[in-house]
């Protein structure tokens, strides 16, 4: 039987997506299940791991279902995920210690003030490229072992660590293996980046035991096979990616300088480094963008915590909007935001500010200022931090790049598009594959499995479907970013 379809598993931050593509690139069929979001006291976010497992097993099986394939016409399963969220397992029984600590979690905020008043900061990111923070795994792991009282058993061998796609590659692979990718690994501070392997040091400064760390394989590496019971068949599950890593790969970044910026729950930016591994003298973090036969791809990035989740806050917890696709219409029937600027610093701000403290801030506001204002506020919010992490990458490269390259599920809200163009003063480009995630996960299975024969040969289907160039004057856009940065100001802890 020809088979030449790819399914990527992209388990996010709010949904578990299962999105089927041909060889070619072309979206065959998706489905997505949202789980619950869990809060426990302010500031802490966490996740049932169970339910990252059964959507996710629910949408592969609903968007092969949907495609009415014979899954036996499915070459490879690539795995992507939100990074840094943190599980700890049952070796024994599978069950989980503890729920999924979230990567936009603070509960660890002063083990990080203890990190960096014990001067290990340096040590820390000339190893991982990583700046100290709450946001990555470490920290999240050590309060696991204190929390549920489990590092005589961890030591011992007992439990496994994992981000999530461990926790998925467990399993839904038979033979539950326990690996994760170098992309997964770079973000969890215990990584060293450059002999691409978890170091001892690290490991020792967090007292974490190196029986419950997972191996690290490549990003294209064949992990095993798909358990039968899930589709009734063996498919190789082929690729692991962070999904910020798999996005870069599937918007063919593969060239020095190139820079995607991917918008969901948070946003992320990353620009390919190529294969030098250098540090940031400007607020950006140096991670793994993929690696290949051994050899790593190193890129720059940039995180901002809450992106489409500002819209989501407005419609949820406001009740400004029915739907996140009103806030396009709302904030077009206004000619400007009025003077008012939104800081989403929910759970901080990321690059280049660095602040766990900084909490969210909504500025300028008059009598006349109303709700279109305030939405109009948020989605502006997303391509101001966006901005502020182009104009740091632009600083450590010597200079912009010709364009950026766009997905996520905000990217299709064309006035969002227009004004980041706008603010950043170049070409916006949007992909005709908008699950660039996804479909990164599932070239890089493709790439492991053989269907393509060079990496290269992956981006043929890769092609822009809209271009957004510069319309605003630069002086109103200089206007609107000096704003944003005062506004800024009011937000951060030191302010």
């Amino acid at each position: 039987m020809n088979q030449r379809y790819l399914l990527a598993l992209d388990q996010g931050t709010t949904s578990s997506r299962a999105v089927l593509f041909t060889k070619e690139g072309q979206m065959v069929s998706s489905a997505a299940f949202e789980f619950k979001q869990h809060y426990p006291q302010p500031g802490w976010v966490e996740h049932d791991p169970q339910d990252i497992l059964t959507t996710q097993i629910e949408a592969l099986r609903a968007a092969v279902r949907q495609s009415q394939i014979d899954p036996k016409e499915i070459a490879a399963i690539g795995i992507t995920n939100q990074r840094e969220t943190t599980l700890v397992w049952d070796r024994m029984t599978g069950q989980p210690a503890y729920n999924a600590i979230v990567w936009q979690c603070r509960r660890t905020a002063d083990m990080v003030d203890d990190l960096n008043r014990e001067g290990h900061a340096d040590l820390i990111r000339r190893k991982t490229g990583l700046k100290p923070d709450a946001y990555f795994s470490a920290t999240k792991l050590r309060w696991l072992l204190d929390h549920c009282g489990l590092q005589q058993a961890a030591e011992a061998g007992r439990y496994c660590f994992g981000t999530v796609d461990s926790w998925l590659a467990w399993h839904l692979v038979a033979g539950h293996p326990h690996v994760t990718d170098a992309t997964n690994a770079s973000r969890t501070m215990l990584y060293n980046v450059l002999t691409q392997d978890w170091d001892e040091e690290l490991l020792s400064l967090f007292n974490i035991p190196r029986a419950m760390m997972p191996r690290v394989c490549d990003s294209a590496e064949l992990i095993g096979l798909l358990n039968e019971d899930i589709l009734g068949v063996p498919i190789p599950v082929a690729a692991i990616a962070g999904d910020q890593h798999a996005a870069l790969f599937g918007q063919a970044c593969f060239d020095r300088g190139m820079v995607k910026n991917t918008y969901g729950t948070g946003c992320f930016m990353l620009m390919n480094i190529g294969d030098t591994f250098r540090l940031s003298e400007h607020g950006l973090l140096t991670t793994t963008a993929w690696r290949l036969n051994g050899r790593p791809t190193y890129a720059l990035e940039g995180s901002v915590f809450i992106g489409g989740a500002a819209i989501q806050w407005l419609r949820d917890e406001l009740g400004m909007i029915r739907t996140a696709a009103e806030s396009e219409q709302l904030a077009q029937e206004i000619p400007d935001n009025g003077g008012v600027y939104l800081v989403p610093a929910f759970t901080g701000l990321g690059a280049p500010y660095w602040d766990m403290y900084a909490r969210g801030t909504i500025v300028g506001l008059t009598r006349g200022s109303g709700r279109r204002h305030i939405v109009r506020a948020a989605l502006e919010s997303i391509a101001y931090q966006s901005n502020d992490l182009l104009q740091a990458m632009a600083q450590d490269n010597g200079g912009l790049p010709p364009a950026l390259r766009v997905d996520g599920g905000a990217s299709a809200n064309r006035f969002l598009m227009q004004f980041q163009a706008d603010l950043m003063r170049l070409p916006v480009q949007r992909p005709a594959v908008l699950e660039t995630t996804a479909l990164g996960a599932a070239l890089l299975a493709g790439l492991a499995v053989g269907l393509y024969a060079s990496l290269p040969e992956t981006a043929q289907g890769w092609h822009v479907a809209d271009t957004f160039t510069p319309a605003l004057p630069a002086a109103d856009s200089q206007r609107l970013l000096d704003g944003w940065r005062g506004a800024v100001r009011r937000t951060l802890s030191e302010a």
